[in-house]
């Protein structure tokens, strides 16, 4: 066939007609069309102060502290940070944070008030530890909670929830063709599936444009944090606030280049979860300027 080469559009991908393609020549698997899954509803929890941050940037731990234990007993419907924790994780468990550390990197206040939070469920200290890097590290941990940073990537689209577990593929490099599509395999390993309990996005001050620099031009104070137990949904949020802000912007629709393809791929390639807004329910709770949703 001529077309083994064809490019994807990113109008390929708002309408949802990618999966032939990818699963046909890129992925090597098939890509369900139609609704071959039943639609399935996810949780995604949006927590956010305008005082978070003041205006040199500077982050409120006291107030990001009230902020997490907002997040966690939206996120479990339990009554506590500590009941919420423990439905989450066991105290026996070695347990890896997996912070972004390049591009926008996750703030360390964002870290340390989870580890503070952690252990005051009675997780002791020493199961507690970063989890970056290569395939090593999670291999050690029998439980990991994602703190990607907010951000748009230019090699991956959006480089938030999935790419965050990049260095665990052991070839990075690899998982840059084909617009990225393949991210989510990297989530179906043997040593890294499952064990993802928490995605917690640091959404204080996201970058909406790609880089490889952060450029201040695109960044803004959003004052946030994003959570919920399915990547893809949460993924799925980050990118629709992304999306919006750079419209805002531009005052026109400005898309991402290349086009996030690897969020519908986790979806219907990989079954990691749902990539349908429709799909996801959203609880928000706190400042309402540019929600963006």
């Amino acid at each position: 066939m001529k077309d083994k080469k064809r490019v994807i559009t990113r109008r390929d991908f708002m309408r949802g007609t990618i999966g032939v393609t990818l699963g046909a020549s890129i992925l090597g698997v098939k890509w369900p069309t139609g609704e071959a899954k039943a639609a399935v509803s996810s949780l995604v929890t949006i927590v956010r102060d305008k005082n978070a941050m003041d205006s040199s940037k500077n982050v409120n731990s006291t107030i990001l502290e009230k902020m997490l234990e907002q997040t966690l007993i939206k996120v479990t419907g339990r009554k506590n940070p500590k009941d919420a924790w423990l439905s989450l994780v066991k105290p026996n468990e070695v347990i890896g944070l997996v912070p972004t550390n390049h591009l926008n990197p996750t703030h360390d206040e964002v870290v340390d008030v989870v580890k503070r939070s952690l252990m005051d469920a009675g997780i002791p200290k020493d199961k507690i530890g970063l989890a970056q890097g290569g395939p090593s590290n999670p291999k050690k941990c029998d439980s990991l909670i994602a703190l990607p940073a907010l951000k748009a990537h230019w090699l991956t689209g959006i480089g938030t929830v999935l790419k965050n577990y990049i260095m665990y593929s052991g070839s990075p490099s690899s998982y840059h063709q084909s617009n990225s599509a393949k991210l989510g395999e990297i989530w179906n390993l043997s040593f890294v599936r499952g064990k993802t309990k928490l995605v917690l996005v640091d959404s204080l001050f996201p970058l909406c444009d790609k880089g490889p620099q952060a450029d201040p031009r695109y960044q803004w104070p959003y004052h946030g944090l994003i959570a919920g137990t399915d990547p893809v949904a949460v993924e799925t949020v980050c990118l629709n606030i992304i999306n919006e802000k750079r419209n805002a912007i531009r005052g026109e629709p400005w898309p991402l280049s290349p086009p996030p393809i690897c969020v519908e791929a986790a979806d219907k390639v990989y079954g990691l979860g749902t990539s349908r807004m429709e799909n996801i329910k959203i609880e928000h709770d706190g400042w309402e300027h540019e929600l963006l949703l």
